[in-house]
C-alpha cells in the first residue's frame, strides 16, 4: 500500500492564483523566511510554498512556520519528504509535483553552496533537484546572501554568471554589519524588497491599504 506522507500542495482553481515557491538555504538570512512567508500572504490570491534545505532550518521554526499559516496550508519540504510518498514507478516525485506547482521561484536566501550547487548542476537534496527540474519558462529570482569575502571570491561572479545564463534574475546583496561580525557587501536583500518585487512584477495587490505614516520601501536593484 502506497506511503500517504504529505499531501503535495494543490494549485489554485483561480485563474489569477500566483504560486510562489520560497526556497531557503543555509545562510544566516534564513531567519527572514517566516517574515516573507506572512508578507507574500497579504496579498490578493497569493498561495506559498517553502522547500528548505537542512542547514537553513537552523535559522528558523519550520513547525511554527506551518502552524502558523495553516489555514492557508503552508507547508516547509525537507529531504525527507522527497520519497516519502514514492513507492513504485508511477507515484508521484515530490521534486517534480512542487515544479508543476510553481508559478515563479524565490531562491532567498542563496548560500555560497547552493550558488555553487546550481551553477555546476548538482542535485544531492531536494531543493537542488527541483532548481535541476525548473523549466526555462518558470520566472527565477535568486538573492545571494553570504560573508562579504565569500562573496566577493571569484568563483562568486562566475557562478551568479552561470545562474543568470540559465534565467535566474540576480537581486543585489546590500552593503552592512554581517551577522558573523564582518562589514560589507553580502547580506541579503531586504525581504520587503523581495516581496515588493513579486508584487510589482506579477500584479498582486495588498489585501488592505498601508497607512499614510508607513515608511517607503527602498528603490529595489536587480541585475540579469
Amino acid at each position: 500500500m502506497p506511503n500517504p506522507g504529505r499531501p503535495f500542495p494543490l494549485r489554485s482553481s483561480s485563474p489569477d492564483a500566483l504560486h510562489v515557491l520560497l526556497l531557503t538555504t543555509g545562510s544566516v538570512a534564513s531567519v527572514k523566511a517566516p517574515l516573507i512567508v506572512q508578507e507574500l500572504l497579504n496579498y490578493e490570491n497569493t498561495l506559498v510554498q517553502v522547500v528548505s534545505t537542512k542547514p537553513s532550518m537552523h535559522f528558523f521554526d519550520a513547525g511554527k512556520l506551518e502552524a502558523d499559516n495553516l489555514a492557508v496550508g503552508v507547508k516547509v519540504w525537507k529531504d525527507e519528504d522527497e520519497w516519502a510518498t514514492w513507492d513504485r514507478m508511477g507515484d508521484p516525485v515530490l521534486h517534480i509535483e512542487l515544479r508543476r506547482w510553481a508559478d515563479v521561484v524565490l531562491l532567498a536566501p542563496c548560500s555560497a553552496n547552493t550558488l555553487a550547487k546550481l551553477a555546476a548542476g548538482l542535485c544531492d537534496n531536494l531543493l537542488t533537484s527541483l532548481l535541476r527540474a525548473l523549466t526555462p519558462e518558470t520566472p527565477k529570482h535568486l538573492f545571494p546572501a553570504m560573508n562579504t569575502y565569500m562573496y566577493l571570491h571569484p568563483h562568486t561572479s562566475s557562478h551568479l554568471l552561470a545562474a543568470q545564463e540559465l534565467g535566474w534574475e540576480v537581486g543585489e546583496p546590500a552593503s552592512k554589519a554581517l551577522a558573523c561580525g564582518d562589514v560589507g557587501m553580502g547580506a541579503m536583500m531586504d525581504w520587503r524588497d523581495i516581496c515588493l518585487l513579486v508584487a510589482e512584477r506579477y500584479g498582486r495587490r495588498r489585501r488592505y491599504i498601508a497607512c499614510n505614516n508607513e515608511m517607503p520601501l527602498a528603490p529595489m536593484r536587480m541585475s540579469r
